[in-house]
């Protein structure tokens, strides 16, 4: 008999096609079954399918990952110690800087150098606040190292020159004798840095620039070639795509210029309907149901622009990077309305955890995902407040599904009950389950019922088990969240409601919650 492990996350997704947004059969099925073939699979759950997002927005750079070196809050070259390790546990595999929308204002040079010498600019995008540019090329490449994360660069096409973008890549990357190499030595770093992911501009067809298709690709083509691999560094060149259902924004890029990337993005937020409360706190089960309903409809426009890729790239070669996803509400009353804070409740996690199985059962395609964003912006997995730090139900989620970083994907099928709210209905629960390089087996899941649990029998094929145990993340309102008086309200916790009956492990998934479990062979 094997030995193996299983992990069981629970969320919800129906094999590789979304009913989201559809109507849904009077019939529902009598029982949830999830069947899995353990022993089966072949397509790899990227790792930076786990990514995120920092940009220069709000309080995620400032008052957030950088307090500066003079700060009393404990800190390693300016940036913050409690946030640094509470990253490196969730095994952070790709940080994407320095925008969204800033990315297409940042001028390189005003970033580097003695801190005292940079000039500040103005964060037209985010609020109108002064930028001193403290935080630049080698305290993000410090950060990166620091967390144990690989640098995800986006470089300035709204209104840098191609000249920049050429030079600031040999700063980085070239390890001669030239301007921009020993400029990089004269700023203290005498070593190239690695650099494999590289953007080619951000949000082109809107605060990038506001182009159409048809220009960004030929803007693309002519950037790309100066973006070049030097002293061995070889750099993945992911261009702009478009936003949520923009299909033509793709068909045009992958038909002008698929030869010349390797990953092209799309960007797509979850917030409620504008009829409805869009508080990230203050909200019913109209809101709730609204949430997830929306957030579940990735999945059939990640499967739209796959097929249109399949087309100009059969064999997967240019990945699919959803490099900015995210809920979006309003902001926290009395702040400012451009720094995008909002809290993060129960709600958010279950939406980490429906879309995370979603990318997980795309994985052919997608090889990078990036949260927006990492600390104090929209989706924030951490939160400060001058000293104190707290970790949102989001971080608890990418804690539990750590497991599937870079694991093979497991065949399944599941079957499960719908939850209805008034007139529409959605699946009930999400699934997606992989296998690690020790053999070990990982299944997560979720029930987005806020009132009825669910049975679901989970039948796994190919290997032997005779132990399970868990955790659980959930909370006794829809709406709870953790504050800094009070950071453990949302919290993951032990979970017994999983047994080995006949074969087959039956769970128990309580309303509204995630639920990873480890089965033992």
């Amino acid at each position: 008999m094997r030995k193996c492990t299983v992990l069981l996350t629970v969320c919800l997704l129906l094999g590789g096609f979304s009913l989201f947004g559809e109507n849904q059969q009077d019939d529902q099925p009598e029982t949830n079954l999830l069947v899995l073939n353990a022993d089966l699979g072949r397509e790899t759950i990227n790792k930076n399918i786990y990514g995120h997002f920092s940009e220069h927005l709000g309080r995620c750079i400032y008052r957030g990952f950088w307090v500066g070196e003079e700060n009393p809050i404990p800190n390693t070259r300016g940036i913050r110690n409690d946030i640094v390790e509470a990253l490196k546990k969730i095994q952070i595999p790709v940080l994407r800087w320095p925008g969204g929308c800033f990315a297409d204002e940042y001028h390189w040079k005003d970033g580097i150098g003695p801190r005292s010498n940079r000039p500040t600019m103005i964060n037209t995008h985010w609020g109108g606040v002064t930028e001193n540019n403290h935080f630049g090329t080698h305290e993000f490449m410090d950060l990166c190292a620091q967390i144990g994360a690989e640098p995800y660069v986006c470089g300035n096409v709204g209104s840098g020159t191609v000249q920049e973008m050429q030079e600031w890549i040999e700063y980085m990357t070239f390890d001669g004798i030239s301007p921009m190499a020993d400029l990089r030595r004269k700023n203290g770093q005498e070593q190239p840095w690695a650099l494999t992911y590289f953007g080619v501009g951000n949000e082109n067809w809107g605060c990038g620039g506001n182009m159409t298709a048809e220009f960004y690709a030929d803007v693309y083509r002519r950037y790309q070639t100066y973006v070049r691999n030097l002293s061995g560094n070889r750099i993945y060149k992911i261009a702009c795509g478009g936003y949520g259902d923009n299909y033509h924004w793709t068909d045009v890029l992958m038909r002008e210029a698929g030869r010349m990337m390797n990953g092209l993005s799309i960007h797509y937020y979850t917030g409620p309907d504008y009829s409805l409360s869009r508080s990230a706190t203050e909200f019913e089960e109209a809101e709730w149901f609204d949430v997830l309903n929306k957030a579940g409809r990735i999945d059939g426009i990640i499967t739209r622009h796959t097929s249109i890729m399949d087309r100009y790239d059969p064999r997967k070669r240019v990945g699919l990077i959803v490099d900015e996803w995210g809920t979006w509400y309003s902001v926290e009353p009395d702040t400012n309305p451009g720094f995008l804070y909002q809290q993060n409740s129960l709600r958010d996690a279950l939406v980490a955890a429906l879309t995370l199985n979603i990318f997980n059962s795309h994985c052919g395609r997608i090889k990078m995902a990036n949260l927006a964003q990492t600390v104090n912006v929209l989706q924030a997995l951490i939160l400060t407040e001058k000293d104190k730090m707290i970790l949102t139900p989001t971080y608890h989620v990418y804690d539990m599904f750590k497991v599937h970083q870079d694991a093979i994907l497991i065949p399944q099928q599941l079957t499960c009950k719908n939850y209805t709210y008034e007139d529409s209905d959605i699946p009930a629960i999400s699934a997606s389950a992989s296998r690690d390089k020790e053999g070990k087996i990982h299944i997560s899941l979720c029930n987005l019922d806020p009132h009825n649990s669910q049975e679901i029998i989970c039948e796994i094929r190919g290997v032997e088990f005779l132990k399970v145990n868990g955790r659980i993340l959930t909370a006794d309102k829809i709406n709870a969240f953790n504050t800094f008086e009070k950071g453990d309200v949302v919290i993951p916790e032990n979970f017994q409601g999983a047994k080995i009956d006949k074969g087959n492990v039956v769970v128990e998934l309580p309303a509204k919650s995630v639920v990873v479990l480890e089965i033992t062979g």
